[in-house]
């Protein structure tokens, strides 16, 4: 498995790609302050698009399974 990401760390690759929170969540079909709300640490992620969030971001090892 890959190495995870720290929260810190995901938002810093904001930074450093240049892109906004809002326009990573639209491309990536997620509502931004769901986004937001993983990337501060208010979410526990378990589930729902939250856990797809985690996934995706790097935060979390998971599967991302299609309804």
């Amino acid at each position: 498995m890959s190495q995870l990401k720290t929260l810190e760390q995901a938002r810093n690759e904001f930074n450093y790609r240049g892109e906004s929170v809002t326009g990573w969540s639209r491309k990536h079909g997620f509502n931004p302050e769901s986004v937001k709300k993983v990337l501060n640490g208010d979410s526990k992620c378990l589930r729902g698009n939250a856990h797809r969030i985690a996934v995706v971001l790097g935060i979390k090892h998971g599967v991302i399974v299609e309804s």
